[in-house]
């Protein structure tokens, strides 16, 4: 089969190369045809060499969609044909973490695929715990609409999650990016009243506002962000989503949040971060981190479904799976103002 494979050594450092088709090695285990996949931002920080744990040779991706061509014996949920979308996150679901729905910090999975397994940007691919790292898509929803519900519409909805979102409050989203989108629908549907849309990216904040997610749309290169958020809120927003992970994005998100208010942080930084306890003391600020807690599938499923979201204004580019390094190239210049590409197998 043709798969896209990572190889630190080589130059260029991804080739489309012919592997071996995948095969069941443990009985809790399904080998998925791929019908359509797309390009994280962390299968680029693999080839720039910024996850450290990542296994050189490997075949990369881990967002995707696709139908079961088979299963091991202990796989009790899923058949032959049934089309899936696939948790970025593998997990047993009898850990520690996995009872407490902690699903990312899985002694026994975790993000595996396209990163210490091989991932989906093949032909086929091999998931383990498979009862617990597929869903099911249902017939009213396409693959193109299910694409995102393992990956960047969990990281938004996990992060949306974080903050315990209540009727009134004001939530304000740092990034309007995939995820920061993602999470401005995921704020809405848990109840948050007012949204702040924050971005350095006039682009990406005009397809916000185009698709309604935010009540203001706010850049930082044409306004003080603090003030701006002072005026709306009068103390500060009530929760903050930070997304972005650029330099001064942290800095930016616990400034902008009221006294007693929640700092989620889901964005992927490249360097530390400082806490400046001397500067918000007496603030009294939570800070929550993570990854994504990709543990909602289901529930998101069914929002499709029913048409509270609806992701596809993110596919901006649609590449056929021959041309995977092209759409590399250009998922990573973000040219033509792309947002997220599709490849189509």
């Amino acid at each position: 089969m043709k798969a896209l494979v990572y190889n630190k050594n080589s130059d260029p450092k991804i080739t489309l190369e012919n592997r071996p088709m995948p095969e069941i090695t443990l009985e809790n285990e399904a080998i998925i045809k791929v019908t359509l996949s797309s390009i994280c931002t962390s299968d680029l920080h693999i080839t720039e060499g910024f996850v450290p744990k990542a296994k050189n040779n490997i075949i990369l991706g881990h967002e995707f969609v696709g139908v079961v061509e088979k299963t091991g014996k202990n796989v009790k949920n899923y058949k032959k044909g049934d089309r899936v979308s696939v948790n970025c996150e593998t997990f047993c679901g009898k850990c520690f973490f996995c009872q407490k729905g902690y699903v990312n910090n899985c002694i026994n999975g975790g993000w595996l695929i396209g990163c210490t397994i091989d991932g989906c940007q093949a032909e086929y691919v091999r998931v383990p715990y498979a009862d617990n790292t597929l869903t099911k898509i249902p017939d009213n929803i396409t693959d193109k609409s299910a694409l995102f519900v393992g990956d960047i519409l969990s990281s938004g909805y996990f992060g949306a999650k974080m903050c315990e979102i209540e009727k009134n409050d004001t939530i304000a989203i740092i990034g309007s990016g995939p995820v920061g989108m993602c999470a401005m629908m995921s704020a809405r549907i848990l109840g948050a009243k007012t949204i702040i849309a924050v971005d350095i990216n006039q682009n990406r904040l005009d397809m916000a506002k185009e698709q309604n997610l935010a009540d203001f749309y706010l850049n930082p290169d044409k306004c003080n962000i603090e003030n701006e958020i002072k005026k709306i809120t009068q103390y500060g927003a009530d929760k903050v989503i930070e997304t972005a992970g650029a330099k001064n994005t942290f800095e930016l998100a616990w400034r902008i949040a009221r006294p007693n208010g929640i700092v989620g942080i889901v964005a992927m930084y490249e360097e530390n971060q400082i806490l400046p306890l001397p500067k918000m003391y007496g603030k009294n600020l939570t800070f929550k981190t993570g990854g994504v807690d990709a543990v909602y599938c289901k529930e998101l499923m069914g929002l499709i479904s029913k048409g509270k979201i609806n992701t596809d204004f993110l596919i901006t580019h649609s590449f056929k799976f021959e041309d995977i390094i092209k759409a590399y190239e250009f998922f990573k210049s973000k040219k033509d103002n792309c947002i997220k590409v599709m490849i189509e197998y």
